[in-house]
């Protein structure tokens, strides 16, 4: 892949922790492929777990891309995307300087929402997140969890005041789902529209 291709691409980053929902990981990693983008992906070490446990071994990261385009289609292979080490703190997303122009962290557990909410930096994940909020440009967090604490609901807050997205993993039922297919396109049709792309992963309210 040439620079030029690359910098003709939308780059988004895409961050997998360790909370139950990895079928909304890899509808909107398809569904952004699709859309010929280049992604910048993290992937934590129990996001690569919650892969295995919710998807299988097929959905391992080093078969993630064969897994995105067998479950979801050929034109999968349209994007591009590069998967990074979360422990690689001097990767090019962790600093500002680079093109990466939104971010997306889905599903988000407790802990990395702590990390992100406090700007602790600890990881590539938290670092990624902290450029995004410190350069103002899209942090999309999806968290999923329930019933929600005093201090998860505080950090929720705190991501918010720094200028983050908060997109819970709640789907709707008005379009009268009828697989779980059908619920991961409502989340990821919710983070595509975030993300300024036009979508039909599910019908709009008519009223």
């Amino acid at each position: 892949m040439t620079e030029a291709l690359l910098t003709a691409r939308r780059s988004i980053a895409i961050a997998i922790t360790g909370a139950s929902g990895a079928l909304y990981a890899t509808r909107t990693m398809a569904a952004l492929l699709e859309r010929g983008c280049h992604l910048e992906v993290i992937i934590s070490d129990y996001g690569k777990r919650l892969l295995r446990d919710e998807l299988g071994d097929k959905a391992a990261p080093d078969k993630l891309f064969d897994y995105l385009a067998a479950t979801y289609g050929e034109p999968v292979r349209q994007g591009t995307y590069t998967l990074y080490s979360n422990k690689d703190l001097g990767a090019r997303i962790a600093s500002g300087s680079q093109d990466c122009e939104a971010m997306v962290v889905v599903p988000c557990s407790m802990k990395t929402l702590a990390g992100i909410a406090h700007g602790l930096s600890r990881n590539l994940v938290e670092r990624a997140a902290d450029v995004m909020l410190k350069e103002r440009r899209t942090l999309i967090i999806v968290p999923r969890e329930t019933p929600m604490s005093l201090p998860q609901l505080r950090n929720m807050v705190l991501c918010a005041e720094s200028g983050a997205m908060l997109l819970p993993a709640m789907p709707a039922f008005y379009q009268m789902p009828k697989t779980l297919d059908d619920l991961s396109d409502f989340i990821a049709g919710k983070i595509l529209g975030a993300l300024g792309f036009s979508h039909a992963l599910y019908p709009s309210w008519r009223g």
